[in-house]
């Protein structure tokens, strides 16, 4: 599968906001936003009319690389949302949020969804006991997301001990034991990732 890479801070310039896809980068004055706050490109600065087809497809990129996904996965997980009851786009959400990659990265046991991503794939935890090492996995309500133990003693993890978190609404987390918890699936209003949902429904509903 092909995987972007090139220049993260791109991505966010060419979305016009940040993804914080660098972790404690983006929240420094070196974040490419902070500098040049359009999009990358001989013609990045030059204002551009879009279209409703064109706002559609940015709303869907900006979605895409916010929670890393290539476009056949982000596809699939669509199909997936629209089949279940309920509203398309809430549903959608739901799913990104629930990945295992984005849980690790929401119970700040990474700095960024990217570096969740390796830690997974890498197996550095488990879910519910169990080896979890594919960042797609579908987390549900009520799985325990722990690092394993000897992970724990990692620099990596050491520094996440020592870390006051603040989890969603919908998970809690015990710093010490480096344990997480999801208590229920997120609602849309648990969901503070600014995606306007609705457009990249009727993007893929043409």
């Amino acid at each position: 599968m092909s995987r972007y890479t090139e220049a993260n801070c791109k991505l966010c310039r060419r979305e016009g906001q940040k993804l914080f896809l660098k972790g404690e980068r983006c929240y420094s004055s070196k974040c490419a936003i902070e500098r040049r706050n359009y999009a990358p490109g001989q013609h990045g600065q030059a204002r551009k009319k879009q279209s409703e087809y064109g706002l559609q497809l940015r709303e869907k990129q900006k979605a895409k690389r916010f929670y890393g996904m290539q476009e056949t996965q982000f596809r699939n997980l669509f199909e997936k949302a629209a089949k279940k009851p309920g509203m398309t786009g809430e549903n959608l959400l739901v799913l990104l949020e629930t990945r295992l990659d984005n849980v690790v990265f929401r119970l700040g046991f990474a700095s960024s969804r990217k570096e969740a991503r390796q830690l997974v794939t890498h197996g550095h935890f488990t879910v519910n006991g169990k080896k979890a090492d594919i960042p797609s996995m579908e987390v549900k309500a009520g799985d325990v997301i722990k690092v394993k133990e000897k992970s724990q003693s990692s620099p990596k993890f050491k520094e996440v001990k020592e870390m006051s978190i603040t989890v969603p609404s919908w998970m809690s987390v015990d710093v010490e034991k480096l344990e997480g918890k999801v208590i229920t699936l997120p609602r849309r209003e648990d969901i503070d990732t600014p995606i306007a949902e609705h457009l990249i429904v009727e993007l893929y509903s043409k």
